[in-house]
């Protein structure tokens, strides 16, 4: 009920954000462009705010000299929803924008897709959009704590409010003001990929005004049956 709900909330965003901008159903929901006030500890606020900050000139994919991810050392399998094993410690911290992410719903849809190579596909199609919309490390993150607070960070627009886990499935609700956005963990590389169903997505760039990805993150829908899309993050230490 709760997925069915988000997605009638995202297609319903779709218009109304055509002629009212972020002042739109998802743009509220995400809450951007608002001024919020974060006492919820070390982790979140002045931390991720402070971290994007110091990288403003680090040429958006590198942190400290080094790459954020390391994509050879991804367990294909770990890109299937439910089998990553990221748990709640795992999740707590600080994680940047590293690429365009993806999973696949299950093992099946993985294979029949085409495996390594669909995922790299995919990641590539989507690197192209990603960047022309503007999504960089240093403007595009997240933070966690342990008590279930979360803050977000999209291309300089920031949300926040509480999140639920359950690492069993990888499911990943983050709720705010205005509504619950649905996501789904799984590993890769050295760090972990936030993904979700396309037309929710899509209604995250619409929020944003980047509509300039939507044909392709259609047609990549279209083509890979039990495709998720969206972050590749790394974890910043």
């Amino acid at each position: 009920m709760v997925k069915k709900t988000i997605y009638s909330l995202a297609l319903s965003a779709m218009l109304l954000l055509s002629s009212c901008g972020n002042g739109g159903l998802l743009g509220n929901l995400l809450g951007l462009g608002t001024q919020t006030t974060n006492n919820t500890g070390s982790v979140l606020g002045s931390v991720l705010g402070s971290v994007l900050g110091g990288m403003a000139g680090s040429g958006g994919g590198l942190l400290g000299g080094m790459l954020l991810t390391d994509n050879s050392s991804t367990n294909l399998t770990d890109m299937v929803v439910g089998n990553a094993n990221i748990s709640k410690n795992d999740l707590v911290g600080t994680w940047i924008y590293a690429q365009p992410g993806c999973a696949f719903t299950s093992q099946s849809t993985l294979v029949n897709a085409g495996g390594a190579t669909a995922a790299n596909q995919v990641k590539q199609k989507l690197s192209s959009t990603f960047k022309s919309l503007g999504f960089a490390s240093n403007n595009t993150g997240f933070a966690f704590d342990q008590n279930g607070n979360f803050e977000g960070v999209l291309k300089g627009a920031s949300f926040n409010g509480t999140y639920t886990y359950d690492p069993s499935s990888g499911k990943l609700n983050l709720k705010t003001s205005g509504g619950t956005i649905p996501m789904y963990l799984t590993r890769d590389g050295n760090g972990m990929a936030m993904t979700m169903d396309s037309k929710v997505l899509i209604g995250v760039l619409q929020a944003l005004n980047a509509t300039g990805g939507n044909s392709i993150i259609n047609s990549l829908a279209t083509q890979y049956n039990g495709l998720r899309m969206g972050f590749d993050l790394a974890k910043y230490k």
